[in-house]
């Protein structure tokens, strides 16, 4: 029982990051398709990181993919925080391809772009809060599974 409501603490949690993470991207989204320029508040890169090819696919901003996929971990994490079950697997498979995604960005600013943009890395922080949350919910699930058997 302890457990339980641990793990739907966590969820809980994960779907609040997500929103803010949603906020974020959203925001980007927003910045790009109306031509905005996006000021950094810590570094100075925003507009070098925004402006790159990288932040496209297509003519549809990274950051539109990036709210759809924090909408998607904010709606797995709430269904699964009111117990539906088959949801759980989706929702670690979707924050593990986030964190892959985050990973790959993070080296494309750092070592070819040579600019960090503060959006871009609030959203790995955030990536990275929803994968350790991911982690402790799977060892969590798995120690109750172990202990039922």
């Amino acid at each position: 029982m302890r457990h339980q409501r641990l793990e739907i603490f966590l969820y809980v949690l994960a779907a609040l990051i997500a929103l803010v993470g949603l906020a974020d991207a959203i925001y980007l989204t927003v910045q790009h398709l109306t031509g905005e320029t996006v000021s950094c508040i810590a570094s100075s890169g925003c507009e070098t990181v925004l402006g790159s090819s990288y932040a496209v696919i297509g003519k549809v901003p990274v950051a539109a993919f990036g709210a759809a996929a924090y909408f998607t971990v904010f709606s797995l994490a709430t269904l699964a925080a009111f117990d539906w079950t088959r949801v759980r697997p989706l929702f670690l498979c979707l924050v593990g391809m986030m964190l892959a995604t985050t990973c790959w960005f993070l080296y494309l600013q750092a070592f070819v772009i040579h600019a960090f943009c503060d959006f871009c890395l609030l959203s790995a922080a955030l990536t990275g809060l929803l994968s350790a949350i991911g982690i402790a919910i799977f060892f969590l699930v798995k120690k109750d599974a172990a202990a039922t058997s």
